[in-house]
C-alpha cells in the first residue's frame, strides 16, 4: 500500500514538473536562447555513429528524452511520433526525430537499436555516459531522476515534452505528451516550413 502511494506521488510530481515545463516553454513563441545541445557533448546513436550538436542543424528536429524500460510514456510518444511522421507524408524526410535516453546505464546503443526496431525507422536513438547525458539534459532543461523500486530495480521519472528545434538548432516550442494529433502535426508542419 505504501509503495503504491509512493508511485502515485512520484507520478504527480512528474506530471506537475512536466506541465510547468510545457507551460513555461509555450509562453515563448519564437526561438528560446539557452535551450539546446551543448557543443561539447558527444553521444553515440543506435547504429554506433557519433551524434553531436551538428546533427541538430541543417534541418529541423523533434527531440524526446526517455528510456527503453519506460512502461507507458516513452512507447506512447514514440508511437505518436511515428503516426505524425506518417501524416507528414514526404515532408517527414525534412525532419530529424531523436530519442535520447536518460538511462544510459541500461540503454546502450545496442539496447536502443533493439527497442527502436518496434517504431518508425526514421527515429534515431542516442546514448552516452551518465555525465554526457546529464549535460545533454541540462542543455534542454529536461527533468529526470532515478527512482529505486526495490530489489536492486529502478525506474526513471522524466519530462515528457517533445522539443522542437529549428534548422539552426534553436528551440522553438514543445509538443506536449499525447497532444491532439492535428495540433501536433500542425506544429511539425510549421517547424518544417521554417
Amino acid at each position: 500500500m505504501v509503495r503504491r502511494g509512493l508511485w502515485i506521488a512520484a507520478a504527480l510530481v512528474v506530471a506537475a514538473v512536466a506541465g510547468y515545463v510545457v507551460y513555461d516553454m509555450r509562453a515563448n513563441t519564437s526561438t528560446v536562447p539557452g535551450i539546446g545541445m551543448p557543443a561539447d557533448v558527444r553521444l553515440t546513436d543506435h547504429r554506433g555513429r557519433p551524434f553531436t550538436a551538428a546533427d541538430l542543424k541543417g534541418k529541423p528536429t523533434a527531440i524526446f528524452f526517455g528510456f527503453t524500460y519506460c512502461p507507458e510514456i516513452c512507447p506512447t510518444t514514440l508511437l505518436d511520433m511515428g503516426a505524425r511522421l506518417q501524416a507528414l507524408g514526404d515532408d517527414a524526410d525534412k525532419l530529424n526525430v531523436v530519442f535520447v535516453t536518460i538511462d544510459p546505464e541500461r540503454d546502450t546503443p545496442r539496447q536502443l537499436a533493439a527497442y527502436l526496431s518496434s517504431f518508425d525507422p526514421r527515429i534515431r536513438g542516442v546514448s552516452g555516459t551518465p555525465e554526457q547525458i546529464g549535460k545533454m539534459a541540462k542543455g534542454f532543461r529536461v527533468y529526470y531522476r532515478k527512482v529505486e523500486t526495490g530489489g536492486g530495480e529502478y525506474t526513471m521519472d522524466h519530462s515528457t515534452a517533445v522539443y522542437l528545434m529549428d534548422a539552426k538548432g534553436r528551440f522553438v516550442g514543445p509538443i506536449g505528451y499525447q497532444e491532439p494529433a492535428d495540433r501536433a502535426v500542425a506544429s511539425l508542419k510549421r517547424l518544417i516550413a521554417g
